[in-house]
């Protein structure tokens, strides 16, 4: 197990875009829709969130047609994985949670 230095992470801090990285890193990929419902938030607000995350390399998205539908899965990248840990460790710290 690799050992996290707990660092607090704007990007990530706000709720949506914790619940977002906490969702993603547990899986490989999740879809979308899947991410939108468990945040409880719609489309355009989960969009916006994952915007930024994106912008910070912390989440890639990925655009496919299935079934001629368009399908739009998420993931963390490693460098988001670290910075959710981080932020996770540092979250503990402070709250004493160790």
């Amino acid at each position: 197990m690799t050992v996290v230095a707990p660092r607090f992470d704007a990007v990530i801090h706000p709720p949506p875009r914790l619940q977002i990285c906490g969702l993603l890193a547990v899986v490989d990929t999740m879809e979308f829709a899947a991410a939108r419902d468990a945040v409880g938030v719609s489309d355009s607000v989960l969009s916006k969130h994952v915007k930024q995350l994106e912008a910070a390399g912390y989440v890639k998205v990925q655009k496919a047609t299935i079934a001629s539908r368009q399908r739009t899965s998420l993931a963390l990248t490693p460098e988001g994985r670290r910075a959710f840990d981080a932020h996770v460790a540092e979250l503990r710290r402070i709250t004493g949670g160790g």
